[in-house]
């Protein structure tokens, strides 16, 4: 009698011994999927950093074309500033007369009354202000080299010449409307009380538009020295 065994008691500790190895096995699937969740941290953060730190960088280097938009854009402002310079004697205007305009938007309208000589010694001579006007012209230039190289390089990465000059026409003539209809037509009234870089008896709109033109050209055609290419040392 005392050596049998209670089946009910059996019962019992086989079901303890169950959820014993259930409870265990059930910890040791959570922390398994902790650690795999750590890995996939681990992973993701060691991919960042060595996407950080990786030369050549990978994709569309913006950086590296609004550096490239901003001096190229020197060379764009000149080659417009040229263009006038070049041509407004045969219209029978100054050579300056597109930096005279330009003025009026720091100096009104007594801008356009400036000459290439210096009025007073005492003062500064007009001619140092036309000067002036020029560095501001180039200096503008290479502020809208920045968006407009960006978009251009984005846009025509891989295409041709010409493929690339029609799409500077395109972006030429949308910076031009931008602004000259946009900002420059209500902006220059509210600040100094006229209209003249809009006005057409002033500056034809056609002329204004030939200059962005000239503008964006030039940077379609500077294009391969402003774009990106990777150094590879020679092998001896």
């Amino acid at each position: 009698m005392g050596n049998r065994k209670n089946p009910e008691n059996d019962a019992t500790r086989f079901a303890q011994v169950r959820i014993t190895i259930v409870t265990t096995d059930d910890r040791k699937i959570q922390e398994l999927e902790e650690l795999r969740v750590r890995v996939r941290e681990l992973e993701s953060e060691i991919e960042t950093e060595r996407t950080a730190g990786q030369w050549p960088p990978k994709g569309f280097y913006t950086e590296y074309y609004a550096t490239s938009g901003f001096i190229l854009g020197m060379f764009g402002a000149a080659m417009s500033l040229l263009a006038n310079v070049v041509g407004a004697p045969i219209a029978g205007k100054s050579p300056l007369e597109l930096i005279r305009i330009y003025l009026t938007f720091p100096l009104g309208e007594k801008a356009l009354q400036l000459t290439s000589t210096a009025k007073d010694v005492t003062a500064i001579g007009d001619g140092v202000i036309l000067a002036i006007g020029c560095c501001l012209y180039l200096g503008t230039g290479m502020l809208l080299g920045v968006p407009f190289f960006v978009a251009l390089v984005w846009l025509t990465e891989g295409k041709s010449t010409a493929y690339r000059l029609l799409v500077s026409t395109v972006l030429a003539t949308t910076l031009w409307a931008i602004n000259f209809w946009c900002i420059l037509s209500w902006l220059q009234p509210l600040l100094f009380g006229g209209r003249w870089i809009t006005d057409p008896s002033i500056l034809p709109s056609w002329v204004a538009l030939v200059t962005h033109l000239v503008f964006g050209w030039t940077l379609a055609l500077l294009y391969p020295w402003g774009r990106f290419q990777v150094y590879h040392q020679p092998s001896h």
